[in-house]
């Protein structure tokens, strides 16, 4: 496979050696379509959140474990996914079983986890979506694609952006980033929507104020 690829790759160096250089890209575009008021930008974010279907709620640090495990119980969650990094106190009040990545986890043993409790890179409110970079507190990709609940905490102002160009400089390209816009979903089969058929069913959304 890797002598393939190499042979793939050399044809394509030799058929563009003699290409001229690429114009540099125009970069006159808006950065953002909002103002820079944070809470204008939380509002965006919660609204655009909602639209694609996640459940959103607020929380202060003091009030947050309580609120979590408070959705793990509404949604019957026995046991949660804790990546490494997550702060212990967001999970104190929670009576469901915690699991550790330790091992890894397997595909058969994620899928018997009923919730995953992350946090994330950053979120962009004009497009309503959060990044994950399997950063302290993430985990690896698997963690949040295969329990059937994630609740997703995003710190309000620190993480939240308004817009893609805005985002793009703190994003590091080399990390395994995942783009999430609402709850997995698709309509490809005679334009039913069916969710959670590439992700979790469901997606809560914490935006935690500082």
């Amino acid at each position: 496979m890797s002598a393939s690829r190499e042979r793939i790759l050399a044809r394509v160096r030799a058929a563009v050696a003699d290409a001229p250089e690429a114009p540099e890209p125009a970069r006159d575009y808006l950065e953002s379509h909002t103002s820079g008021d944070p809470a204008e930008i939380l509002e965006l974010l919660h609204e655009n959140l909602a639209d694609y279907r996640a459940i959103v709620h607020r929380a202060t640090e003091g009030e947050l474990p309580a609120l979590i495990a408070e959705l793990l119980d509404t949604h019957r969650a026995r046991s949660v996914v804790v990546p490494d990094g997550l702060p212990e106190a967001w999970l104190a009040d929670t009576t469901a079983e915690q699991r550790t990545d330790d091992g890894p986890l397997t595909p058969y043993e994620l899928d018997a986890i009923d919730a995953v409790v992350t946090g994330c890179s950053l979120a962009i409110a004009e497009t309503g979506t959060i990044v994950l970079d399997a950063g302290p507190g993430q985990g690896r990709r698997a963690l949040t694609l295969v329990p059937d609940l994630h609740i997703c905490v995003v710190r309000a102002p620190g993480q939240i952006v308004a817009s893609v160009p805005q985002a793009m400089p703190r994003i590091d390209p080399t990390r395994p980033l995942t783009w999430i816009s609402g709850p997995s979903a698709t309509s490809d089969i005679e334009l039913d929507r069916v969710e959670g058929v590439h992700g979790p069913r469901t997606l809560e959304v914490v935006l935690l104020r500082d």
